[in-house]
């Protein structure tokens, strides 16, 4: 697909790049990544690469001491924490660890940090890898509330909340049974009661198919396999029912009345090698229909696998075939899709190809016929079907009817109407589906727009997350920063308003207009049951167990001398009781690998054991006051 494809124009001649990828994307999807690797563009890389930013129509730049419009939340991929970017300025304003150790704050140091990640029996990390791929919020009335932030680790099957009033993670579950959680989506709706119209449940998509349970058995037969696709609840974080399927789950969509959650799915063969996931010509959009899932846990119709005593119903294919009990509807859609998005006005998911230039179109009203045995075929489902360019695969909106996808192998974003689509679909040869192509830099994955997964859609800002950025930025080495290129769509042209670096490897990621976070600076220092007050500091002493209760207020700790012996098992716990915005302090133990913050009025603690003597100063980390490099106490081991 051309830059003409479709009377589009981009009216800027193609680079080598472009060129080299159209020629390669004939070759196949192998070929065009072998090619990608070779390539190399010496006249773009000598130019810069593509074109400057385009500032015409931009909204305007944020000045120093100005604020943004717009929170990003974005995901690191296999750095395992979360990020969060002001827009449209592109500054870095936190990283918020998660499955990730972080030094900084003392993430997976602390005993509160360690107590979420989750420890094995000798109190050390279960894990300390990670692997976030989707960040999605909390929602009411069909928008963000503010409440919380969910994000997946696909390499240990974990889902993690995060707190958006601290913007700190507070609890993380492992789902039993799944390798390769990769999509989430919270529901926004009650699919019974609609008087509870907030978030309730999480939605997981199990990925790599595993012997169930995963013990050793049918390791020879992948055949035996199976996937899981996992309800959490959100508030407790624990998990409510399961549901078994055909094929792979990828991404996740939730319904607007909060009946539906879907996935879109590769190898819906089953199979376990390259060749047999993309043997057959179409893969499927499997629909979950929550209402009945949950009645059959409630009557108990379920099984559960190995140790684990979590409700599992059977969606295959075999066990689903009248429509009218069925708890999944299998879409057809286009070949090995990669990404499923939920339109702001609730009436259509939309799965794109990957292996196939389309985007499929899926109307909710028909699934929901297809549940009610008023539809013959679940395909039947899909209103549209465009062919809109090559290696499509996640959609954004608008909020005015607009649809935006990322097309991996063309470098571009392409811009088209669904409505357009729906009426090319019942054969109306004139219409203009593909409004406009733009080219990013390079092989875009993720792309999200402002608000663009609400109701509240506002059409303003897009987001596209290139993989390939070798000649947009200082080369630092063989890990090149990626890019974030930030685009204004309020226009009747998308317009490229800035490149943002991006360390690796950052996925998906919402963007949340401000007025929806509403963050704390200071704690109550009530909220922690083991804060230290003058009444109960000190040093308290049981056999060789020992708890060291300590304050600090710049510029000091409560106690300038702290004596502990050789062997003994220390618990230090210190609470921070300044009052002031931004007074963090720090604590750090010079070879006791201890490294943590406290920020106003919170309350954090470590345990270690105290196996080699001498005096070791204990100091504040994090700058506080004009004395904060005399801010230390005397940390005595006797031997």
């Amino acid at each position: 697909m051309d830059s003409k494809e479709n009377g589009v124009d981009n009216g800027a001649e193609q680079s080598g790049r472009r060129g080299f990828l159209s020629k390669s994307a004939a070759l196949g999807l192998a070929g065009v990544t072998l090619g990608l690797v070779a390539c190399k563009d010496e006249a773009g890389a000598a130019k810069g690469g593509a074109a400057a930013p385009q500032k015409e129509g931009a909204s305007k730049e944020i000045a120093p001491g100005q604020l943004d419009e717009y929170y990003a939340f974005i995901s690191a991929g296999h750095g395992g924490e979360a990020r969060v970017l002001g827009l449209p300025s592109g500054r870095t304003l936190k990283r918020i660890p998660v499955f990730n150790t972080d030094c900084m704050v003392g993430w997976g140091v602390t005993n509160e940090s360690k107590a979420i990640m989750g420890t094995k029996a000798d109190g050390t990390l279960k894990y300390t890898t990670g692997d976030t791929h989707h960040v999605h919020g909390s929602y009411k009335d069909g928008t963000y509330d503010g409440r919380w932030l969910f994000v997946n680790d696909k390499i240990h099957s974990r889902l993690a909340r995060i707190r958006m009033d601290t913007m700190e993670c507070d609890k993380i579950v492992e789902l039993p049974n799944v390798m390769g959680f990769h999509g989430l989506f919270t529901d926004k709706c009650d699919p019974v009661d609609t008087k509870i119209n907030y978030t309730t449940r999480v939605f997981c998509g199990g990925e790599f198919h595993i012997p169930l349970p995963n013990d050793g058995r049918d390791l020879d037969d992948p055949t035996k396999w199976g996937t899981l696709f996992s309800c959490v609840n959100a508030e407790t974080m624990e998990l409510k029912w399961q549901c078994r399927i055909d094929g792979n789950n990828d991404l996740v969509a939730t319904s607007y009345d909060g009946k539906l959650a879907a996935s879109n799915q590769y190898n819906t063969e089953n199979a376990a090698d390259l060749n047999g996931m993309m043997a057959a010509e179409r893969d499927a959009c499997v629909f979950f229909n929550i209402e009945r899932i949950e009645a059959l846990v409630k009557a108990g119709k379920f099984t559960t696998i190995g140790g684990s005593k979590v409700p599992v119903v059977d969606g295959r294919k075999a066990a689903n075939s009248d429509p009218k009990t069925s708890v999944t509807c299998y879409v057809p859609v286009g070949k090995n899709p990669h990404g499923v998005n939920a339109s702001p006005d609730g009436k259509y998911f939309v799965c794109s190809g990957k292996l196939s230039p389309t985007a499929t179109v899926i109307e909710l009203k028909r699934v929901m016929a297809w549940f009610n045995g008023e539809l013959k075929e679940p395909r039947d489902a899909v209103v549209a079907e465009p062919e809109i360019g090559l290696g499509p695969l996640h959609t954004a909106f608008d909020g005015k009817g607009n649809a935006y996808t990322s097309l991996f192998l063309d470098s571009q974003c392409v811009k088209w109407n669904v409505d357009a689509a729906i009426a090319q679909f019942k054969g109306d040869k004139t219409a203009k589906v593909i409004i406009e192509k733009m080219d990013v830099h390079y092989q875009p994955g993720h792309n999200y727009s402002s608000m663009g997964e609400t109701k509240e859609a506002d059409g303003k800002y897009l987001n596209s997350g290139n993989k390939f950025s070798k000649d947009r930025f200082l080369p630092v080495g063989p890990l090149h920063p990626e890019t974030e290129q930030l685009i204004d769509i309020s226009g009747g042209k998308m317009r490229l308003v800035a490149d943002h670096t991006a360390y690796s490897e950052p996925h998906d990621g919402i963007i949340v207009r401000r007025d929806v976070v509403k963050t704390r600076q200071i704690y109550n220092m009530d909220d922690f049951p083991n804060a230290v007050k003058p009444e109960n500091a000190g040093i308290e002493r049981h056999g060789n167990k020992v708890h060291v209760r300590l304050m600090s207020q710049a510029p000091a700790y409560s106690m300038p001398i702290i004596k502990v012996k050789k062997g003994d098992e220390v618990t230090l716990t210190l609470t921070n009781h300044d009052k002031v915005e931004d007074l963090t302090h720090g604590c750090a133990l010079p070879t006791y690998n201890i490294n943590f913050i406290v920020n106003p009025q919170e309350t954090k603690s470590v345990t270690f054991k105290a196996d080699h003597a001498g005096a070791f100063w204990l100091y504040c980390t994090h700058f506080c006051h004009a004395l904060h490099l005399e801010m230390r106490s005397r940390f005595l081991v006797e031997a």
